[in-house]
């Protein structure tokens, strides 16, 4: 009904904004021209609007960071991808293998790597920070050594001994302690990503534990 009524009035403006000649009619076309630009105006600084938040990740210390909406979207391209992967889920003695894991892994870096390639850099703010700051440090800091230390030696037992489980393997026990290090150190860098994207509840999206636990009605699920 809104709609119509909207349509109704616009092609009556038309209607007589054809009708009218002359000086009235360039002061009328002026008038709505610069309607439409201040309205554009106004939607790109909200678009363009830099917010400061301030966060704690492992080895950063509490930092401020400014983000706008193209950098949220960015964070919650990060968080959406390392949420979803083991790199924050807790991998025990006797779970999971060692290979997938780091397989996982390796795969959050490419595609993280990937994400901030095809994003646009964020506008520089004088005394904030960046996503792209925060995202390259998790890959430096975190991500890289892990990979680079154990990823060959992984392999390196599994093409000398290919009938053999790496449970056997005689450095699993060292690799699994570091690799929850790394996990423990990434959930953090994850609910930073979260906090800049403005995700709500982004602990209990990232403790899968905690979702199971707790009876959370997930968006169009029927109440039990």
């Amino acid at each position: 009904m809104l709609s119509m009524v909207l349509g109704a009035v616009v092609g009556i403006c038309v209607y007589a904004i054809s009708r009218t000649g002359g000086t009235y009619l360039f002061a009328i076309t002026g008038g709505l021209a610069g309607v439409l630009v201040a309205v554009g105006l106004d939607a790109y600084r909200r678009a363009g609007r830099l917010t400061e938040v301030r966060v704690t990740v492992p080895q950063l210390s509490e930092l401020t960071f400014v983000v706008n909406n193209d950098a949220r979207q960015v964070a919650w391209q990060l968080f959406v991808e390392s949420v979803t992967r083991v790199s924050v889920q807790r991998l025990e003695d006797d779970e999971g293998l060692l290979r997938e894991a780091l397989t996982s892994l390796h795969g959050l870096f490419a595609t993280t790597r990937d994400i901030l390639k095809v994003s646009r850099p964020s506008t520089h703010a004088t005394g904030g920070l960046t996503v792209e700051y925060l995202a390259v440090n998790f890959l430096n800091l975190e991500l890289r050594p892990l990979l680079t230390k154990w990823h060959p030696r992984l392999r390196t037992f599994e093409l000398a001994h290919p009938d053999r489980p790496e449970s056997e393997w005689a450095q699993a026990e060292e690799c699994r302690a570091d690799l929850r290090d790394v996990q423990a150190h990434a959930r953090d860098y994850v609910l930073a990503f979260a906090r800049l994207a403005g995700v709500r509840d982004a602990e209990a999206m990232t403790d899968a534990t905690d979702l199971q636990q707790r009876s959370v009605r997930l968006p169009g699920q029927a109440p039990s």
